[in-house]
């Protein structure tokens, strides 16, 4: 069996090609928990299973006077608090773990996705370890280790170029907030490239060695991320989804993005004030064209649902937002 997470990540999936991430050892460690004991339980409580979720979108009154059913579901999570966001530090492609809070974030969504009786048929992560430390944590606590599990790196962040390994807030006093912003925030401006004799350019990492160099990433925006998510979505999800799996994809801020900006059809001058909170599971119920019905709790511009208590996502979702300081 594998050891450790290092020797997970390695595995690479190159376009369709399957590589399972089983075979794995959950590493046990004590962490602190997001939610207080009573407080979790009181999450759990409010969560309704499933088929009843399914049921209220049905009814909805959009949906039921236009005949819409759910056909397919696709459950969403990004990563838990990694420790380089704990640090407020620009990340990307930089393959940083959970921080103990994040493992926390995880083992909290496993467990209110239990609650909702959330039960796929498989996983697709991302290559970076903080997106499969989640997966493997939320896993473990849904008792579903056994689901097959697809690693593919066009699931990761966008890359951050030259911004890599700097700390967030001093970026923006250097550069100022506006600036900061576009790079952030923008959708087709990506920031200032990487050097390719930099430590962060991806060419240097084993896991993309059967990468072709001319797609391996100096800077991306969130265009340019869309776009090449967009191969696996197309090429690898889709056909999951359309044979009737219900699927979890455990990825990143910006490539879940990318990913509810095409199901939703957000405009580029929409989402890039969409903050994506860390470690809530959201669901998609989707059509048979796979065209999602909106949820009745669902938080513009989304029509996914997330689990759990809306406040504290709402919280969460302020979080993400505060990251760089802006108002």
């Amino acid at each position: 069996m594998l050891s450790s997470f290092l020797t997970l990540v390695s595995v690479l999936v190159v376009e369709f090609s399957v590589t399972p991430c089983s075979g794995f050892v959950l590493l046990r460690r004590p962490s602190a928990r997001p939610s207080s004991r009573a407080g979790l339980k009181m999450q759990l409580q409010s969560v309704q299973p499933l088929e009843r979720e399914i049921q209220r979108v049905e009814e909805d009154e959009a949906n039921a006077a236009a005949g819409r059913k759910v056909k397919h579901v696709l459950t969403l999570i990004r990563h838990g608090h990694s420790v380089w966001n704990q640090d407020n530090i620009f990340t990307g492609w930089v393959d940083v773990p959970l921080a103990k809070d994040g493992e926390a974030e995880a083992r909290e969504a496993g467990q209110i996705m239990k609650a909702a009786d959330i039960k796929p048929d498989k996983v697709y992560v991302s290559v970076l370890k903080r997106a499969i430390q989640t997966t493997w944590i939320a896993l473990e606590e849904m008792d579903r280790m056994w689901l097959p599990v697809e690693c593919n790196w066009r699931l990761n962040e966008r890359h951050y170029g030259g911004l890599s390994g700097l700390n967030k807030i001093e970026t923006v006093q250097k550069h100022g907030e506006e600036q900061v912003h576009i790079w952030r925030r923008s959708y087709d401006i990506p920031p200032p490239p990487v050097d390719k004799h930099s430590q962060y350019w991806p060419g240097h990492d084993e896991r993309y060695k059967l990468v072709p160099e001319d797609e391996l990433p100096l800077s991306e925006s969130l265009k340019l991320t869309k776009d090449r998510f967009m191969v696996a979505w197309q090429g690898n999800i889709v056909p999951d989804l359309m044979a009737g799996k219900r699927l979890l994809v455990s990825a990143h801020g910006n490539s879940l993005r990318a990913l509810v900006m095409h199901l939703d059809d957000i405009s580029k001058e929409v989402i890039p004030s969409l903050n994506i909170p860390t470690g809530v599971p959201l669901v998609y119920y989707l059509d048979k064209q796979l065209k999602p019905l909106r949820h009745p709790d669902a938080i513009e511009p989304l029509s996914g649902q997330y689990l759990g208590d809306q406040e504290k996502i709402k919280a969460r979702i302020g979080a993400v937002k505060a990251q760089t300081g802006a108002k």
